[in-house]
């Protein structure tokens, strides 16, 4: 990873959409509801519209839960200046590849990205190489690596920077600009982008030859010269089975994204709330697993906060992103002390809770379940569906409530009616009732002190909504391509977007006058929540914030509003209950969370989703 700030995503936000529909065969697809009293506003499967661009070369890291990221190379303490003392380095400590093979496997991930080819470490190339231009080992550590990993079942990704600006951040010259320029036959300076980005674009392809079972590359953001000559394209065509990273940009024929680590997130392990890509977008989260340091050994056993890093592991499950989880190794491939502390707790802590973290997807939002987020006195935490039987649901209390009903435990139910609760770890059963969109587990008196996980074992589809197709929508403003039919299509992957007009109005037609209980919103997750104090502003979200409800049973008489309020800023299903009689719900947006300061979502709004809800599911069990 770089040392400097992440860069905004060059492309986001014009190919967000296709984006979305690219990957709307992932999406859960449970049966439509039978009758007017039940229906699943859960997006349904559609065809890729793009042949190819949805690939199986992306089922083994969709089925992933996490990996480990190891930033590990010429420059690790003890620095070295040369490859040959490097390697010796390296060899004389007894380096071996199964060290890195086991620990993956401790925090139960299913991959490694090898970051040596970095900016900060030397531009270090673990491999031999027929291409002069910066170290390369003579020992080949890539394919020892790739072999002991794949006898496993791990795979392994290649880290490639796009920068040359650190070539002599140590004092001597990391690169060798004559040698190269020899080999190719005309003068290049690998000082500057468009030199060292042939030198790498010659490098990608030489690894992809040599490593058949290399199974892609993690990419620190674009080089202009890499684009150019249509680097990602051609790898396309000659290695289909690879995998395609990008670091802090959203470009449509990369497989993944990742989002970097963030900080000063409340609770500080919701990082998720800071990422500007989320489902159906394959995507990852990378960070560091030490309290401080660089993203390599830098000679010092950095502290480990056991808490936090189980609980964003936990928080980025149940968000459905991928855990990339970076350890510092150290010259002969080992971990410090703290941190190898730390693999060793979670090779025991993962196993008994694995179901709920590992074939699953987040819940409360794309894939239905109960809602994550807050919850009552303090509570904290993330729900997750499993892929195989959507009707199983965990709860995650990542922080558990505090106060004098520590015991009790109130989630929205998002109209999934529950129909036993039970502690993952123990089997007990938990007592619970559920009535008025809230399902509330009681006499709670075991809290794990990181993640206590509970079973939910629920009716297959949702309960009290109008069925989606007999809701009618409309806008006072619309952008092309994004109507206000879209809120009532039922379908998540399919939004409506306000184009840039706030105050907006949003008017649902029932169909005759009706009992309105509720309504759930669910607003498109592409927009961060992060205070970014070295930019001098904070970046919130594109959501509703100020709003106003009218009804009508004639659509022209409207009368004073009947609710008024503040929405939160946060992700998953928003409610606005009202316990009214209408034909015609009027939802007016005066304004959204984000500041002016922030220009891509100032005054924009995009819902995916607007149902109306008409009654509760009511349950309860017995502990």
């Amino acid at each position: 990873m770089s040392s400097e700030p992440a860069r905004r995503p060059r492309r986001l936000w014009a190919l967000w959409a296709a984006l979305l529909a690219l990957f709307s065969p992932l999406l859960l697809t449970p049966a439509s509801a039978p009758a007017a009293t039940a229906t699943d506003t859960t997006a349904t499967a559609q065809a890729d519209p793009v042949p190819g661009m949805f690939n199986p070369r992306q089922t083994w890291l969709r089925n992933s839960t996490a990996g480990l990221f190891l930033h590990w190379g010429m420059y690790t303490q003890p620095e070295h200046y040369d490859c040959d003392s490097w390697q010796k380095a390296v060899n004389d400590s007894g380096w071996n590849p199964d060290y890195w093979v086991k620990e993956t496997q401790k925090i139960h991930g299913s991959y490694i990205v090898l970051a040596t080819f970095h900016s900060r470490l030397g531009y270090a190339r673990p491999w031999p190489s027929k291409i002069p231009g910066s170290c390369s080992t003579k020992r080949d550590i890539l394919g020892e690596l790739i072999k002991a990993a794949k006898a496993k079942g791990i795979k392994v990704i290649l880290y490639m920077t796009d920068d040359p600006q650190w070539h002599d951040v140590m004092g001597p010259e990391s690169f060798d600009s004559a040698a190269y320029s020899a080999y190719k036959g005309k003068d290049v300076d690998l000082t500057t982008r468009p030199g060292f980005g042939e030198f790498s674009y010659d490098n990608f392809f030489e690894v992809m030859h040599n490593y058949p079972d290399l199974k892609g590359f993690w990419i620190d953001n674009d080089n202009e010269y890499w684009e150019q000559h249509h680097l990602y394209e051609q790898i396309r065509e000659q290695r289909p089975d690879m995998l395609l990273s990008n670091n802090n940009e959203d470009t449509p024929i990369m497989d993944t994204v990742s989002n970097e680590q963030k900080t000063g997130m409340t609770p500080d392990y919701d990082m998720p709330a800071a990422y500007w890509t989320s489902m159906p977008r394959l995507t990852e989260s990378c960070y560091k697993v030490p309290s401080s340091g660089a993203w390599w050994y830098d000679g010092q056993d950095r502290p480990v906060d056991t808490a936090l890093n189980i609980r964003r592991y936990v928080a980025n499950t149940g968000t459905s992103y991928k855990s990339l989880m970076d350890l510092q190794a150290q010259v002969d491939g080992t971990f410090p002390p703290q941190q190898q502390a730390f693999t060793d707790y979670m090779s025991k802590y993962l196993d008994p809770i694995w179901e709920s973290l590992h074939g699953v997807e987040g819940g409360g939002y794309l894939y239905g379940g109960l809602r994550p987020g807050a919850w009552n006195d303090g509570a904290y935490g993330y729900t997750t569906v499993s892929k195989e039987d959507p009707t199983r649901q965990y709860i995650h209390v990542t922080t558990r409530p505090a106060g004098t009903d520590s015991g009790t435990l109130r989630i929205r139910d998002n109209g999934t009616k529950v129909k036993r609760i039970s502690d993952l770890r123990t089997g007990k059963k938990i007592a619970f009732d559920q009535h008025d969109g809230t399902v509330t587990l009681k006499d709670i008196t075991a809290w794990d002190p990181y993640d206590t996980v509970f079973k939910v074992e629920t009716e297959r589809h949702r309960q009290g909504l109008y069925p989606s197709n007999t809701v009618r929508a409309t806008a006072t403003s619309s952008k092309d391509g994004h109507p206000a039919a879209d809120l009532t299509d039922g379908d998540l992957t399919r939004y409506w977007d306000s184009n840039a007009q706030v105050p907006v109005s949003v008017t649902l037609d029932l169909g005759g006058v009706k009992k309105a209980r509720y309504l759930a919103v669910n607003q498109t997750e592409w927009s961060p929540t992060y205070n970014r104090e070295s930019f001098g502003r904070k970046e919130d979200s594109a959501r509703i914030k100020d709003y106003k409800v009218f009804v009508s049973d004639d659509g022209e008489h409207w009368g004073d509003p009947v609710k008024t309020g503040v929405m939160e800023s946060a992700r998953s299903t928003r409610y606005v209950d009202l316990d009214t009689t209408a034909r015609y719900i009027r939802l007016e947006v005066d304004s959204t969370w984000s500041a002016a300061t922030v220009i891509p979502f100032y005054h924009q709004l995009r819902i995916d989703e607007i149902a109306v809800g008409h009654s509760y599911p009511v349950s309860h069990g017995r502990g």
